[in-house]
């Protein structure tokens, strides 16, 4: 269709064809002119122009035959095939968590293949300009390590805790310190040269089991991050929801209820409200229950009916295909078969039920495909960058 628009239109065809070249190249794979015209469909003259100009962009590569069974062609007449490959490494992305305990930084590079970490943990105390200098510092450090220049960045994901707007401010956020009110996304992109993009742990981690964990091919998604204020990420039809306000999934707000289904009380042990109210004591009460006493199986039992009834919400009202669980309730032993009991009898169908396959590091994950999601729209936009840089 597109080789029938002329005149007016050479500049639209010329920013199609080329987006269509640019997907064909991504495969990682080194093709022939020969195999893009085929994969394309468009005319070898057509492609030639194309790749000359995504050569002189930086985003393709001339590169030699590649080696068949290790040895080079050899005896075939006429001029010689030209490979060429989509250079991944001309540009890069980054996924970083935000935690209460910790700052997780991913690089990967512009097929998202990752390239390098790094794993810093913070005081839960840390004020908000300290923790945001230790954003900038573990950033610093795993582009040190990796050697890349700030400015080869394209894009920037971060996740958080908390309610965040789609302007990347922290509309509510009672995790740390100085968080609820913070324009997030303007102090950080203080820092950066391209798109930083703002969102919530929970529905990064939702993006990040979609990708390559435990949610890959499934449409409608609940991932249940249990923790002392539980949250929820959801996907209908693979896209992420995030409701008016970008408050869809606070699950942890019912605890505003009542005063009963506090998690200091839910988890207590002795009567009284657990104080300190923290990840310590929280996996102290697990871990007795694990080893059999009562007392704190009761307690987790309690943790688990207040969970149950939570994620009961999300299920009757987006009726997922699955539910995945992570935080601290991937932890517990045994804790599949009484969820997936507790969802049937709170809900008119029951969803598949699995923990969560990409361990900690799944909100940095998230926040990188969400980074990758933004280059790919420049990339295989109408109207790509001009530059090699992919800034929006």
């Amino acid at each position: 269709m597109a080789d029938r628009l002329t005149g007016g239109d050479s500049s639209l065809l010329r920013r199609i064809n080329a987006a269509v070249t640019l997907r064909a190249l991504r495969t990682g794979h080194s093709v022939t002119l020969t195999q893009l015209v085929g994969e394309t469909g468009l005319s070898r003259p057509t492609v030639e122009g194309v790749i000359e100009g995504l050569v002189e962009t930086g985003l393709v590569a001339e590169v030699d035959q590649p080696k068949e069974d290790g040895q080079p062609g050899t005896g075939r007449r006429g001029r010689p095939a030209r490979w060429f490959r989509f250079r991944a490494e001309a540009g890069h992305i980054l996924g970083i968590e935000v935690g209460v305990h910790d700052i997780h930084v991913i690089l990967a590079d512009l097929t998202g293949e990752v390239v390098g970490s790094h794993f810093k943990p913070v005081d839960e105390t840390l004020d908000a300009e300290d923790r945001l200098t230790a954003v900038r510092t573990a950033v610093a450090e795993v582009l040190r390590k990796a050697g890349i220049s700030r400015d080869n960045l394209w894009a920037v994901g971060i996740g958080t805790p908390g309610i965040v707007d789609r302007d990347g401010t922290i509309q509510l956020g009672t995790a740390m310190p100085g968080w609820t009110g913070l324009d997030l996304g303007a102090r950080l992109r203080r820092s950066f040269r391209c798109p930083v993009l703002i969102e919530n742990d929970a529905n990064l981690a939702a993006i990040a089991e979609h990708w390559q964990g435990a949610a890959v091919g499934a449409g409608d998604v609940v991932f249940v991050m249990a923790g002392l204020s539980p949250g929820a990420g959801s996907l209908i039809n693979g896209k992420l929801h995030r409701g008016y306000g970008g408050a869809a999934g606070e699950i942890g707000a019912l605890h505003l209820l009542g005063q009963e289904v506090t998690p200091e009380r839910l988890l207590s042990t002795t009567g009284k409200p657990l104080n300190p109210l923290d990840e310590a004591a929280v996996a102290r009460v697990l871990r007795l229950a694990r080893e059999g006493d009562e007392v704190a199986k009761v307690a987790m039992d309690r943790f688990l009916t207040r969970l149950v009834q939570g994620v009961a919400a999300l299920v009757l009202a987006i009726d997922p295909q699955l539910v995945v669980v992570g935080g601290w309730a991937a932890g517990l032993d045994g804790v599949l078969e009484p969820l997936r009991e507790r969802l049937a009898q709170f809900t008119l169908r029951a969803p598949e039920v699995a923990l969560a396959a990409l361990g900690s590091e799944v909100v940095a994950m998230g926040a990188l495909r969400v980074a990758l999601d933004h280059v790919e729209d420049q990339l295989f936009a109408v109207d790509p960058p001009t530059t090699g840089n992919g800034r929006a």
